[in-house]
């Protein structure tokens, strides 16, 4: 599959351990080295700040969708490449999902746990054919894994759209999960008995 724009969930929050910050940087390193536009949230601050200052540093292309009421409050990213302003959460969500081929969650906190969870569902309900993945920065998804896990156990989710989310804690290797990504061709649905 190929990736020209990745959707990139984050914290507006820095996180309490440097390495959140430092790893968000590597990432957007990455993507701008692999020739891969960022689309995010638009925020100038914590994660989100520091994915797209460290793309744009290394030359690549950074696009953000901010609602007009995080605008009024100065956050948004005055540098990017493009920055568009509209009227609400769910208009930016819809449109990050129509500018990306595929979509990964940084470390942040319900809003970046509801966003990746959605698009995954939709992956799942086969609304779209984009990889979707996590960024396992010093272990901030293990319990997060480990319960999608037990999902699986529980038959309330099938194997293979659990593998449907990646989880890596390196860059490079997630952003080369993302590239080869096949969508599976089962049933969203678990028939009784079937487990």
């Amino acid at each position: 599959m190929t990736l020209q724009n990745l959707c990139v969930y984050c914290g507006s929050n820095s996180g309490r351990q440097p390495v959140y910050l430092e790893q968000a940087r590597a990432f957007g390193r990455e993507l701008a080295r692999r020739g891969i536009g960022l689309v995010y949230g638009g925020a100038s601050v914590g994660i989100m700040g520091a994915v797209a200052d460290a793309v744009l540093a290394e030359g690549g292309r950074a696009v953000g969708i901010i609602p007009e009421a995080l605008v009024r409050k100065e956050l948004a990213h005055r540098n990017l490449t493009e920055l568009q302003v509209v009227p609400s959460m769910h208009v930016r969500k819809t449109r990050m999902a129509e500018l990306a081929d595929g979509f990964v969650a940084l470390p942040g906190g319900a809003g970046t746990l509801e966003e990746i969870f959605e698009t995954w569902t939709w992956a799942q309900l086969g609304m779209h054919q984009k990889p979707c993945g996590l960024l396992n920065v010093a272990g901030y998804y293990d319990q997060l894994a480990g319960f999608l896990d037990h999902t699986v156990q529980e038959a309330f989710m099938r194997p293979q759209h659990r593998a449907m989310l990646a989880v890596e804690s390196d860059p490079a290797a997630l952003l080369d999960r993302l590239a080869a990504y096949e969508p599976p061709t089962v049933s969203k649905w678990i028939e009784p008995g079937e487990h």
